[in-house]
C-alpha cells in the first residue's frame, strides 16, 4: 500500500473537521468551488491543504509564462494560526520553484498581511452576466 493511501483517513479526517472553515471560506469566493471541489482538488494534488489545530490553509501553484506563484485559495480559522503558517508556505514555495505567495481575498487582508510582506498587486472586480 502506498504511503498516500495509508494516509488519506487522516486527510479525510482532517478535511471534515476543518471543512466547517473551508465552506466558510468558499462562501466569499463568488460560487466558484464547492467543498467537493476543494476536496478533489487536494486529493489529486492540484491543491494542497495545512490544517491546523484552529484553522486551514488550501493552496495552489499557479503557473504563468514568466512566474510560478503558490496562491492561497482559501484560508479560515484562526488569524494568528493562518499567520503562523507564513514561513512555512514561503519555504514550501520555494521548493516548489516558486516566485512569489499571493492571494485574493477581502479587503481586511491587505491590514493583516502588511506586516508580512504582503502588498496590493492589483483589485479583482466582477461583473455577473445574467441570462
Amino acid at each position: 500500500m502506498s504511503d498516500t493511501a495509508e494516509q488519506l483517513p487522516q486527510i479525510f479526517d482532517e478535511l471534515e473537521r476543518c471543512k466547517p472553515w473551508i465552506e466558510a471560506a468558499i462562501s466569499y469566493g463568488g460560487g466558484s468551488h464547492t467543498f467537493k471541489d476543494v476536496v478533489d482538488g487536494i486529493l489529486t494534488n492540484k491543491m494542497q491543504f495545512w490544517p491546523s489545530e484552529k484553522g486551514c490553509i488550501v493552496t495552489e501553484i499557479i503557473q504563468y509564462p514568466q512566474t510560478r506563484n503558490l496562491h492561497i485559495f482559501l484560508a479560515g480559522g484562526d488569524l494568528e494560526q493562518i499567520l503562523d503558517y507564513n514561513d512555512s508556505l514561503k519555504e514550501y514555495a520555494s521548493l516548489q520553484g516558486c516566485d512569489a505567495v499571493t492571494l485574493a481575498g477581502r479587503p481586511g487582508w491587505k491590514k493583516v498581511l502588511k506586516d508580512l510582506g504582503y502588498e496590493q498587486q492589483f483589485i479583482v472586480l466582477k461583473q455577473r452576466i445574467d441570462s
